[in-house]
C-alpha cells in the first residue's frame, strides 16, 4: 500500500512539470505518458521488503504504534527518539512519520510543453530515484518535493511588477514552506529559491539596482517605485519566516547538533585543507551521480570516497573545472535578455539550494553522499538537461533527429538502470551486496551483510564478514564489536574477549585528573553491555564486570542499560542495597521505562515482597500496556489472590499478551491456573490442553492438567498425561500413585511411585505416608516398622487408608531478572 502511494507521488511530482495548455490537444498524452513511464519503472518494487533505514524508521518506531500518544510526535525525531537526547540523530520530520502511522492504521510553469515532457520523462526514470521511491522511509522526500513545488507554485504569481504584494498568498508559501521541512529538513530551502528567483528576475526585468541611489546627504532620489515596495515586504515576510522556523527547529533538538562518528563523515573530522577539499569534491560527486547514474550504492560513509588530502589531486582540478560551470551558468542566466534566462534561474536555484544543507559545507552531516537527498536537486538538473537539449536542437537544426535519437538512447538506459537498481532493494542482503560490488573499500557495507547473515542464522558467514571489516577498518570500534559478539555466540569467549578489548582500547582515554570531555557515539557504548554481560557468566569475575558497567555510567550518566546490568550483577554479589539504588538512579533519566518498574518488582519478589512487587509490575504495565514479562508476571501474582478483580484484571492483561503471539503456551497456562482459581475447571482444561498443543513437554502444564482431570473425576485420562512427565517429577508421581492406588487399586504400581519419590527425597513425609498405606492395603504387618512412623500417623492411616495430595503446581520459573544483555 504505502509503496504504491509513494510511486503516485512520484508520478504527480515528475509530471508536475509539464505547462497546462488547455489548446493543445497534446498535453492530456503527455501526462499520461510521463505517469505510466514513472509506474512501468518501479512497478517491480511493490515486492521489495523493509530494508537498511526503512527497518529502524518504521519498523522498530514506537511512534507509529497506535498505543503511543500522538503528540510524540512533535518531540521525537525521525526514527523515533526523543529529540533532545544526545543518541537522537536530530531528524525532525513529523509530518512524515504522520504518513506511515496513518499507514501502519490503516508543471512547472516555464519550460515549453516539449521541453516540459523530455524534464518530466528524464525526472521519471531517473535511477537516482530509486532510494527515494522504492525505499520506504524515501517518502520524507517525495513528501518534502511536493510541498516545495507547491510553496513555489504559490510564490511565483506574486512576481508581477505591476501587482502588489498579496500577503495571503506570502503566507500560505510559508505554510508549504513549514509542512515541507516537517517532512525533510531541506524542505525549506524553497524559501531560498523563491528569494533568489524574485531578486534575479525583478532586478533583471527592471534592469534598477535594488537599492536605490542616494544623494549626498543620504537621501533617495524621487519616489519609490511600488515593484521596489513590494519586493522588499516579500522579501521581508519570506526571511522573517523563514527565520523563525529556524530558531524553532533548533529549539525542539536542544539547540545543539547531533553527535556523529568520524567513520560517518569522515571528512569532518579532518582538518584544513583535508575537510574543505573533500567537502567541495562531493559537490562535484553529487553532479557525476546525476549525470552519469551508474556506480549507484545504498552506502557512502568509510572509505567509500577517499579524502582529498593535496591540491595536486586530479579531483580538485575536476571540482574546479565543476564551479566555473557553475558560474559561467549563472551568468550566461543572468546576462541573456531571452525567455530562456528565468528557466535557467529556477533550474539552477532548483540543483544548488536544496543540496545545501547536505552538503558538509554549512554544518556536518552524518553521511559522505546519499542518493535519495537529491531528489529535489534532481528536478532543477532535469530542467537544465531539457533546457540545454533545446539549444542543442536550436543550434544543430540539421542533425535534430540524431539529437532526439541520442535522447531516446539515454532515457532507455536510464529506465533499463531504475529497474535493475529496483532489485537491488529486494532485501537487504541483494541491497548489501550490490555495494560491495561498487566498492570494496567500505567496511559498514561488510558490517550490515554480515548482521543480515546473522539474522539468518548463517554465523559463520556473518563472522567472516565482520572479520574483513575490522581487517579493512582496524580502528572501527564497531567492527571489533560486531567480532566478539560472534564470536560470543559461537562459544568462543577467550575470543569474544580478545575482540571486546580491542573495541574498548580504541575509545578516548581517560587523562588522570581530568573530567571525561570526549563525545562517545551512543552504539558503541554496546560494547560495556557485551563485555560485561560476557563477564558476569563467570562468577569469580562478578566484580569485574560490575566495574566494566560502572565506568560505562560514568561515561553517559543515562545509559539505563548499564544500570539494569549493573544492579543484575549486584543482586549476584548480595549486594541487593546497591542494585535497588541502581534502579532508583535509573528512573531519575527515564521514569517510562517498563524494564526498569518490572526489574524492581523482581527485586522486591526475592525479599519475599509480593504485594509491592504487585505494585510495580502494576507500574511497568501502565507505562507499556503490553509489556510481556510484566504481563505474565503480574497474572502469576495474583493467581493465589482472594481479590477476584485482581484476578479479572490479570485474565484482560494474560488476553493481551496473547494477542501479540509471544509466547502462547506460557500465556495459555497461566490463564489456565487462573481458572483453577475461578474454580472454572472445564476452561482450565481447556487452556492447558491448548498450551500443550503448542509445547507438549511442558510439565507444569501436564501435570496440572491431569489434576484438574484428577478433581472432575476422571482419573483414567489423566494418567497419559503424567507418564509422560520426567520420573523426577515428584508432584507428578505422587499424583500417579495416588490413582493407582484409589481408583485402580494397582498398589505394586503406586508402591512403585511411591519409592522414585523417597529415593530422590529420602525425607518426603508424603510419600512416606501413602506408601505406609500402600503396605497396609497389601497386608504387610511389618508396615509399622518399615515405616517407622510416629503413632498418630499409623492411626491415621488405618482410619483413612487414603493418600494425601498436595496443593495444585505453581509455575514461578518465569521470574528472571531482565538486564537487556545484547
Amino acid at each position: 500500500m504505502c509503496r504504491a502511494q509513494r510511486k503516485k507521488v512520484h508520478m504527480a511530482v515528475a509530471t508536475y512539470e509539464i505547462k497546462e495548455d488547455k489548446k493543445n490537444p497534446l498535453t492530456s498524452w503527455r501526462i499520461l505518458l510521463v505517469g505510466t513511464t514513472a509506474f512501468l519503472c518501479y512497478v517491480n518494487s511493490l515486492s521489495c521488503d523493509l530494508v537498511f533505514d526503512d527497518q529502524p524508521a518504521i519498523r522498530d518506531n514506537k511512534d507509529l504504534r497506535s498505543d503511543t500518544p500522538l503528540l510524540n510526535l512533535l518531540y521525537n525525531d525521525f526514527w523515533g527518539t526523543p529529540i533532545h537526547k544526545e543518541d537522537s540523530h536530530k531528524s525532525y520530520r513529523p509530518l512524515c512519520v504522520l504518513t506511515f502511522r496513518l499507514n501502519y492504521c490503516l508543471n512547472s510553469n516555464f519550460l515549453s510543453s516539449k521541453d516540459s515532457l523530455v524534464a518530466s520523462l528524464l525526472f521519471a526514470i531517473h535511477p537516482i530515484h530509486t532510494e527515494a521511491v522504492t525505499g520506504v522511509v524515501g517518502r520524507a522526500e517525495l513528501l518534502s518535493a511536493t510541498f516545495f513545488l507547491l510553496a513555489l507554485q504559490t510564490y511565483i504569481p506574486l512576481i508581477h511588477l505591476k501587482s502588489s504584494c498579496d500577503c495571503k498568498l506570502v503566507f500560505k508559501t510559508l505554510l508549504f514552506t513549514g509542512l515541507a521541512m516537517l517532512s525533510k529538513e531541506q524542505g525549506i530551502t524553497v524559501a531560498a529559491v523563491c528569494i533568489t528567483y524574485d531578486v534575479l528576475l525583478v532586478l533583471k526585468e527592471t534592469g534598477a539596482p535594488l537599492f536605490p541611489c542616494r544623494g549626498r546627504r543620504g537621501k533617495v532620489k524621487g519616489p519609490t517605485p511600488t515593484w521596489r515596495k513590494d519586493l522588499v515586504l516579500r522579501l521581508l515576510l519570506m526571511t522573517s519566516g523563514t527565520a523563525l522556523m529556524l530558531a524553532a527547529r533548533m529549539k525542539i533538538m536542544g539547540n545543539r547538533m547531533p553527535v556523529f562518528s568520524r567513520f560517518d563523515n569522515p571528512a569532518s573530522s579532518e582538518l584544513f585543507p583535508t575537510r574543505h577539499l573533500t567537502h567541495h569534491y562531493l559537490g562535484f560527486l553529487n553532479a557525476w551521480l546525476l549525470l552519469f547514474p551508474s556506480n549507484l550504492c545504498c552506502d557512502w560513509t568509510m572509505g567509500t570516497v577517499p579524502l582529498v588530502t593535496s591540491i595536486f589531486d586530479v579531483r580538485v582540478f575536476l571540482t574546479f573545472v565543476f564551479y566555473m560551470t557553475i558560474c559561467a551558468i549563472i551568468w550566461k542566466g543572468y546576462k541573456s535578455q531571452t525567455v530562456n534566462s528565468k528557466r535557467i534561474i529556477l533550474a539552477l536555484s532548483l540543483f544548488v539550494f536544496p543540496y545545501l544543507p547536505a552538503s558538509n559545507l554549512l554544518y556536518p552531516v552524518g553521511f559522505v553522499v546519499a542518493e535519495r537527498v537529491l531528489y529535489i536537486n534532481s528536478m532543477g538538473f532535469c530542467m537544465l538537461v531539457a533546457q540545454g537539449f533545446r539549444n542543442l536542437c536550436h543550434k544543430y537544426r540539421n542533425q535534430k533527429n540524431y539529437l532526439y535519437g541520442l535522447l531516446v538512447i539515454v532515457m532507455c538506459l536510464h529506465t533499463i538502470k531504475t529497474i535493475i537498481r529496483n532489485t537491488d532493494w529486494r532485501d537487504e542482503e541483494s541491497l548489501f551486496k550490490s555495494g560491495l560490488r561498487v566498492t570494496q573499500s567500505n567496511a559498514k557495507l561488510y558490517n550490515n551483510l554480515g548482521h543480515v547473515m546473522e539474522s539468518k542464522e548463517r554465523t559463520q558467514d556473518s563472522l567472516k564478514l565482520f572479520l574483513q571489516a575490522a581487517d579493512l577498518q582496524s580502528d572501527d570500534l564497531g567492527s571489533h564489536l560486531n567480532v566478539g559478539r560472534t564470536y560470543n555466540t559461537l562459544g568462543m569467549t577467550e575470543l569474544a574477549e580478545a575482540a571486546f578489548r580491542r573495541a574498548k582500547a580504541l575509545l578516548p582515554k581517560v587523562e588522570p585528573g581530568k573530567s571525561y570531555q570526549a563525545h562517545i557515539v551512543p552504539r558503541h557504548l554496546d560494547l560495556f553491555l557485551n563485555l560485561g554481560t560476557l563477564l558476569s557468566r563467570n562468577q569469580s569475575r562478578l566484580e569485574e564486570a560490575q566495574e566494566i558497567y560502572r565506568e560505562a555510567i560514568n561515561m553517559k550518566s543515562d545509559y539505563i542499560a548499564a544500570y539494569l546490568q549493573r544492579a543484575s550483577v549486584l543482586l549476584k554479589l548480595n549486594r541487593t542495597r546497591e542494585a535497588h539504588e541502581m534502579y532508583e538512579e535509573a528512573l531519575k533519566y527515564d521514569h517510562l521505562n517498563p524494564d526498569i518498574f518490572y526489574n524492581m518488582g523482581v527485586l522486591l519478589l526475592e525479599q519475599g515482597k509480593s504485594h509491592q512487587a504487585l505494585s510495580r509490575f502494576d507500574q511497568a504495565l501502565r507505562v507499556d500496556p503490553k509489556h510481556e514479562k510484566s504481563l505474565l508476571n503480574y497474572a502469576i501474582l495474583t493467581q493465589d489472590s482472594g481479590d477476584s478483580s485482581l484476578r479479572r484484571l490479570a485474565h484482560e492483561r494474560l488476553q493481551t499478551l496473547l494477542g501479540k503471539g509471544r509466547q502462547p503456551e506460557r500465556t495459555y497456562f497461566n490463564l489456565g491456573m487462573l481458572a483453577m482459581q475461578d474454580g472454572d475447571t472445564s476452561r482450565a482444561e481447556s487452556y492447558f490442553r491448548k498450551a500443550l498443543e503448542l509445547r507438549g513437554d511442558f510439565e507444569a502444564c501436564l501435570f496440572n492438567l491431569a489434576l484438574v482431570l484428577y478433581q472432575t473425576d476422571r482419573q483414567l485420562e489423566a494418567i497419559p498425561f503424567l507418564e509422560r512427565l520426567t520420573p523426577t517429577h515428584t508432584k507428578g508421581l505422587l499424583l500417579l500413585g495416588n490413582i493407582h492406588f484409589e481408583t485402580l487399586s494397582n498398589y505394586t504400581a503406586a508402591q512403585k511411585c511411591y519409592k522414585l519419590i523417597l529415593q530422590q527425597e529420602p525425607n518426603h513425609t508424603l510419600a512416606r505416608h501413602n506408601l505406609c498405606a500402600v503396605y497396609f492395603k497389601m497386608g504387610k504387618p511389618e508396615f509399622l516398622k518399615l515405616c517407622r512412623l510416629p503413632q498418630a500417623y499409623v492411626t491415621s492411616i488405618s482410619q483413612e487408608n487414603s493418600p494425601v495430595l498436595e496443593a495444585p503446581i505453581k509455575n514461578f520459573s518465569t521470574f528472571k531478572r531482565d538486564g537487556q544483555s545484547l
